[in-house]
């Protein structure tokens, strides 16, 4: 019986076409593969939320991060991200004197990808980042809260804002702003808009201050004035 050469077969296999069956089988194992990751670093912290307060994970670009750094510009106290993600606005914001600095994320994959972000950073031992879903937080002690969350949620999240809340503490809401609250300040342009709101009325439950006229015009951070402050691209990626 005579053996094939495996050079022939292997220029045959290279020289064949793929039939539209196998393209096919090519196309749904990709997209099986797309959906197991999703699964396996997004949807776990999606299974103990309601459909209607469930935001996906979209990591905020380095041009975001400066302008919530400019907007907390000069600020002191406790920093709280709500959704924190992969844990680079409170990295950043740790760096610029903001502490203590805490992130609250419920997803477990994004948590430990946030600490590992931090030991890599040296700040392991400085920064906090919590498995907890940001509705049963308390902000009652938080002076400065940052949230990068989807229009859908922001309705309720004004609720719990207004609830909790101390006098003087300052909302910083990016790519969508607060639905009923009047900003302070506006910082960007596009999807890199970052706005402020500070909250007065006598301690939780203060209502967001009204804005002066000159505060809505989207404006840049001053670059000398951020010169203490620089965000490191490579560690908010």
């Amino acid at each position: 019986m005579e053996q094939d050469d495996p050079a022939e077969a292997l220029t045959e296999l290279r020289e064949r076409k793929p039939s539209r069956l196998e393209l096919l089988q090519v196309a749904a194992g990709s997209g099986l593969a797309a959906y197991a990751v999703w699964a396996l670093l997004l949807q776990p912290g999606f299974r103990r939320v309601p459909l209607r307060l469930q935001v996906p994970y979209v990591g905020a670009s380095v041009r975001q991060v400066e302008h919530v750094l400019s907007l907390l510009r000069g600020r002191s106290g406790k920093l709280v991200d709500l959704g924190s993600g992969d844990g680079r606005i409170v990295l950043a914001a740790h760096r610029c004197g903001l502490r203590p600095a805490v992130g609250y994320e419920l997803n477990p994959w994004l948590v430990g990808l946030a600490r590992l972000h931090a030991w890599r950073a040296g700040c392991a031992g400085s920064v906090c980042y919590h498995r907890e879903d940001l509705w049963k937080v308390s902000l009652r002690d938080c002076h400065n809260v940052c949230v990068f969350l989807a229009p859908s949620v922001l309705p309720l999240l004004e609720g719990k804002l207004q609830a909790e809340l101390p006098e003087g503490a300052r909302v910083v809401s990016g790519r969508f702003p607060l639905p009923t609250w009047h900003p302070v300040a506006v910082v960007g342009e596009g999807l890199d808009r970052v706005w402020a709101y500070d909250v007065h009325g006598g301690g939780p439950g203060g209502q967001a201050a009204p804005a002066p006229s000159s505060a809505l015009v989207p404006r840049t951070p001053d670059p000398q004035a951020a010169d203490h402050c620089i965000v490191d691209p490579i560690k908010t990626q």
